[in-house]
């Protein structure tokens, strides 16, 4: 697999594992779901946590790179759990969004 293959996946788990960790209290605060699904979503920020470890470069660099996939993700989740399909300007944006986190981590170092 590619470096560059490699380091999109492990942000798109990345994300996953974040917006898993909190849809799941927004579902016990908002939707009246169990509370059990705390334990759940802990879990999965701590692997959020641990999973940004494992990123190749600078912290600072992996959080601004990751904001860009955490956009797109969050835009399928919207599509796929939420069942609203993202518009025109939500794919524009995600676009613009994964073009930065190119630029941010893929860039030529000195």
């Amino acid at each position: 697999m590619s470096e560059t293959l490699r380091v999109t996946a492990l942000f798109a788990i990345t994300a996953l594992a974040e917006i898993l960790g909190c849809y799941l209290p927004w579902m016990v605060l908002k939707r009246g779901a169990t509370p059990w699904l705390l334990l759940p979503a802990a879990v999965s920020l701590a692997a959020f946590a641990w999973l940004l470890t494992l990123h190749p470069t600078a912290a600072g660099r992996v959080y601004a790179a990751y904001g860009g996939v955490y956009i797109c993700v969050a835009l399928v989740w919207l599509w796929l759990v939420d069942g609203i399909r993202p518009s025109g300007w939500d794919l524009v944006g995600g676009s613009v969004a994964l073009a930065g986190m190119a630029i941010i981590m893929f860039a030529p170092r000195g």
